[in-house]
C-alpha cells in the first residue's frame, strides 16, 4: 500500500576499513530503495562518512559516487570514532527521516523495508532490536553485563539486548545534531522520550574484515553512557562514602571506649594498615569518578570541534 509520495529517508553510513563490504552494501541499498519507492514512494539519500580509513574505502566510495552522483561522501581528517562520524553525517541530512546504518552488513539494510512502513504509519522512532546474535561469546557476555547495568542505573526501560539501528523522524534531527560530544547516539535517541516502535532481527556473523569495536572502545562507551546520562554513579559513591564514614566513626567510638576500660592490646598494626589502605583506595576511586565528570565539563566548554572534515563530495 502506498502511504505517501515523494518522501526521502537519509541513510548515514560511518565507514572505517570497510572497503570489502561497501560494494555489497551499495547493491543491497539500491535493491532496498527500488522496493521502497515502488511500494511506498520513498527514496534514499545516501551519506557516507569516511572516518579516517586506511584501506581502499575512499576509492570504493568514489566508485559508488560515480554510479550514483547524488551520493554524499564526507572524508574526515582522521579517525574520530563511529559515534562522532555519524553525528557529522547528520549535518548533511535533508530527508524526512534518517537512520544510521553500519557499513559491515551485520545490521542488514533490508531492515528498512520493515521499519519505513511503521514510520509512515505515524511512529517517529522505530528501532531494530537484536533478537539473537552470532557474535563471539566474549562480546555477548560483555553486552549482557552492559545492558543490565544500563537498565539498572540509567534507563530502566531500555531494550534488554540493545539496538544500533534506529529510524528517526526529522523532528529528532535537531536535538541529535546539538547533543553533547560525549553522548552515545542510540541512548540519546531513546532518552528523548519518543515511544519506539520495535522490530526484531537476528544479527549475523561479520563476514567482511575485522571489527574495530575493540574492548577499549567498549569500555569508553560504557563510561560515556554511565557518566553522560546519569547522576547515579556519583550518588552511589556518595552513599557508599557516607556508609564507610559512619562505620569508621562507630569503630572509632568502640576503640575509644575500649581504651577507657584498658582493653586495647599493644598490637594493632594490621588493623591500622587495613583501614588506611581501604580508605585511601576508596578516596582514590571517588576522586577518579569525580574527575570523569569534571573532564566531561571541560570537554564540553573548551569548544574543541567534534570532528574535522577534510573533504566533502
Amino acid at each position: 500500500m502506498n502511504h505517501a509520495a515523494n518522501k526521502t529517508l537519509s541513510v548515514v553510513v560511518p565507514v572505517y576499513w570497510n572497503a570489502a563490504s561497501l560494494p555489497l552494501l551499495f547493491d543491497r541499498l539500491q535493491d532496498v530503495e527500488r522496493e521502497l519507492t515502488a511500494r511506498h514512494g520513498v527514496c534514499l539519500q545516501l551519506i557516507f562518512v569516511n572516518d579516517g580509513s586506511g584501506d581502499q574505502s575512499q576509492q570504493a566510495l568514489l566508485a559508488i559516487k560515480a554510479v550514483r552522483t547524488e551520493t554524499t561522501v564526507v572524508r574526515l581528517a582522521r579517525n574520530f570514532g563511529a559515534v562522532h562520524a555519524s553525528r557529522t553525517g547528520f549535518r548533511f541530512v535533508s530527508g524526512d527521516a534518517f537512520v544510521i546504518l553500519a557499513a559491515d552488513l551485520q545490521d542488514p539494510p533490508e531492515l528498512l523495508l520493515e521499519m519505513v512502513p511503521r514510520w509512515l504509519d505515524g511512529s517517529k522512532f522505530v528501532i531494530a532490536v537484536r533478537r539473537s546474535r552470532d557474535d563471539p561469546a566474549v562480546s555477548r557476555a560483555f553486552s549482557w553485563i552492559y545492558y543490565r547495568v544500563l537498565r539498572l542505573l540509567v534507563v530502566p526501560g531500555y531494550p534488554e539486548r540493545g539496538f544500533d539501528v534506529a529510524l528517526m523522524d526529522s523532528v529528532m534531527l535537531e536535538p541529535m545534531r546539538n547533543c553533547s560530544k560525549n553522548a552515545f547516539t542510540p541512548l540519546l535517541a531513546y532518552w528523548l522520550g519518543y515511544t519506539p516502535s520495535v522490530v526484531t532481527y537476528h544479527r549475523p556473523k561479520r563476514e567482511h574484515g575485522r571489527s574495530s569495536w575493540t574492548f577499549t572502545k567498549k569500555v569508553k562507551a560504557f563510561f560515556d553512557v554511565m557518566l553522560g546520562f546519569s547522576v547515579t554513579p556519583i550518588r552511589l559513591i556518595s552513599a557508599f562514602g557516607t556508609l564507610v564514614a559512619t562505620a569508621s566513626f562507630a569503630y572509632g567510638v568502640a576503640v575509644g571506649c575500649a581504651a577507657l576500660f584498658g582493653n586495647i592490646a599493644v598490637s594493632g598494626f594490621a588493623t591500622l594498615a587495613i583501614l588506611i589502605t581501604f580508605l585511601l583506595g576508596l578516596i582514590i576511586v571517588m576522586l577518579g569518578i569525580i574527575g570523569e565528570y569534571l573532564w566531561r565539563i571541560f570537554d564540553e566548554v573548551n569548544r574543541r570541534p567534534e570532528t574535522v572534515i577534510d573533504e566533502v563530495l
